[in-house]
């Protein structure tokens, strides 16, 4: 953004992913393939990202914007290291906290308070620091009484909460949100959104997923727009927010 001096926190160069879609074919179908000695395929290739690259300065706010299917989620995965792109690089620079899958790093027959620690040491956090934080996250996931009972028997919404203030509490350079702000009551929504201003306002990197355009905007500074695993357009939020509007009309 303007006044912004160059300082890469994450840079996206020529990445590309693709996955490969298998499907159940009927037994006559499958007895042709082997009788022709297996030629063709069977699974259809997806290119979920293709030549996508841009560069995210710290302490920039970016919303990752498209509709379903146009590859933002396959990106923060990529971004946070839980995928590695086919072609290209991508490099980030500081410590990450990624709300991507809720409560994907939650070890179902632990505790609460065992998945604090499990989750706080996956993310980087020493012991000594998660002990000093324990209290703090608990109470901003408000599980109280729940914290030693095991996850398994959680609302999702007690999982996004403990999942939240975990990742909050990591202290990242990098936060990626994907639709965290989708899940849970209203008061949360409100408390996660404070939260995340807050980390915007003390100069860290976020990187948002959402549908909730309004939302985005008030959040965030820039837009990166998808389409199809593309990079459609890059610049002022509230400019690719009006282009997918614009797009989503034409698509009615």
């Amino acid at each position: 953004m303007e006044g912004m001096v160059d300082d890469p926190a994450i840079i996206c160069d020529g990445v590309q992913k693709q996955f490969v879609l298998r499907h159940t074919r009927s037994l006559k179908e499958a007895l042709v393939w082997i009788v022709k000695g297996r030629k063709g395929d069977l699974s259809r290739k997806f290119d979920a990202l293709q030549d996508v690259s841009f560069t995210v300065n710290r302490g920039e706010t970016v919303a990752l914007l498209g509709l379903n299917g146009s590859g933002k989620s396959t990106l923060l995965k990529l971004i946070s290291g839980v995928l590695q792109p086919d072609t290209g690089s991508l490099l980030t620079k500081g410590r990450i906290a990624g709300l991507i899958e809720v409560g994907a790093g939650f070890h179902h027959d632990l505790s609460g308070r065992d998945n604090v620690y499990l989750n706080g040491a996956i993310l980087g956090m020493p012991e000594r620091k998660i002990d000093q934080m324990f209290d703090s996250i608990v109470d901003f996931a408000e599980i109280g009484e729940f914290i030693d009972t095991e996850v398994k028997f959680y609302s999702s919404g007690m999982y996004l909460r403990l999942a939240f203030s975990i990742a909050v509490h990591t202290d990242p350079e990098i936060f990626l949100v994907d639709e965290i702000l989708a899940v849970g009551d209203e008061p949360f929504q409100r408390k996660c959104l404070a939260k995340i201003k807050e980390l915007a306002a003390a100069g860290k990197t976020l990187l948002v997923v959402s549908h909730d355009l309004d939302l985005v905007s008030t959040v965030c500074e820039r837009g990166i727009l998808l389409e199809h695993g593309k990079l459609i357009t890059d610049g002022p939020v509230e400019d690719v927010v009006s282009e997918l509007r614009r797009r989503s009309r034409a698509d009615d």
